[in-house]
């Protein structure tokens, strides 16, 4: 018997894979084929909503179903034009989980999905908010640190352990943000984490079908290449994203400036410059994972980037982790006990 076993039992538990290791959503990498190969290989795999048609979201569900017969989640981003009739998809399709991004979803959303058999899982930055989602129905929360890739919010994962995780017991807390070793996820299980979420690391994967250029990108790169984008005025919310620092990534900093210089001469609305920020990180990203464009293209990346030096199987690199675990507890194990 593993030391992990008694350790992870809980996020297993939930989950319902062989390990309670979740692959992240990642917009135009997390499709059904993707999603299906990692809960194949008994990890848990999630399936990217982003800005998504309905329609072809509900065929990624189906192309997801046909592929596994394994749990796995589809991702929501709250603030995504298309959320609410993705919502509804995905509840009419019964997905066995929901995971709320981006922003807070209302309580009766939580309790709609809650009402078709879903269990629902959200991210709490703070541990008011976390007691919030509780209070308001969720199942499990995941906490991410500024140290992922894609949107982030403003805090490492280092603080959120502390507020969050080591404060609240009430449902099974996944973690994310920086992970790429399997000791690593040792200390966070002994911590009281259930569980980890992991998305960087996943794009090195022989399963993972983004273009060979953009893999290629992110073995080259180190931890200080996944940079986060400034924000350049208060006149426009931008949600920071961690990404490799190319050509594409100042191009946004250039259209920020475009942006608030045509918002103070009331040329465009706060909304469509809005719209058109979230626009250019969906275009981008996509010119990237999928034409190869790793100059103009956005590069998402976690800082984990630095910690990954090649391509393996998935299967391989899911056992990576669960034996570097299990190694690490039992070199701590050896050092609490002392010499015999």
């Amino acid at each position: 018997m593993l030391i992990l076993d008694g350790l992870w039992q809980k996020g297993k538990d939930f989950l319902g894979s062989e390990v309670p290791i979740i692959a992240g959503a990642m917009t135009w990498i997390s499709d059904g084929m993707f999603v299906a190969a990692v809960s194949n290989a008994g990890a848990f795999g999630c399936l990217a909503g982003g800005n998504m048609e309905p329609g072809l979201l509900g065929a990624e569900i189906a192309r997801t179903r046909d592929l596994t017969d394994r749990p796995f989640a589809v991702n929501l981003i709250t603030i995504a034009p298309n959320y609410k009739k993705q919502l509804d998809v995905a509840l009419q399709d019964r997905v066995p989980f929901i995971i709320f991004g981006g922003s807070f979803p209302r309580k009766s959303e939580i309790q709609k999905a809650k009402g078709r058999g879903a269990k629902v899982m959200a991210f709490a930055p703070t541990e008011a908010l976390a007691k919030h989602l509780i209070r308001s129905g969720v199942d499990a929360l995941i906490l991410e640190g500024s140290e992922a890739g894609g949107h982030i919010g403003h805090v490492s994962l280092g603080i959120l352990l502390q507020q969050v995780l080591l404060k609240v017991h009430e449902v099974p807390v996944f973690v994310a943000g920086g992970i790429a070793t399997g000791a690593y996820v040792a200390h966070l299980l002994l911590m009281g984490a259930a569980g980890v979420q992991l998305g960087t690391y996943f794009v090195l994967t022989e399963e993972c079908g983004v273009h060979t250029k953009f893999k290629e990108a992110f073995i080259r790169a180190q931890a200080r290449d996944a940079v986060a984008t400034p924000q350049v005025g208060s006149e426009l919310k931008v949600v920071a994203v961690r990404a490799l620092r190319n050509k594409g990534l100042e191009s946004f900093l250039e259209m920020q400036v475009d942006l608030i210089g045509k918002r103070k001469r009331k040329e465009i609305s706060h909304e469509e410059a809005q719209f058109k920020v979230e626009q250019f990180w969906v275009g981008a990203l996509r010119k990237a994972v999928k034409d190869g464009d790793v100059e103009c293209g956005s590069l998402m990346a976690g800082q984990s980037v630095g910690l990954i030096d090649r391509v393996r199987p998935l299967k391989e690199a899911l056992s990576l982790l669960v034996d570097g675990a299990e190694a690490e507890l039992v070199r701590v194990r050896g050092k609490l006990m002392g010499p015999l």
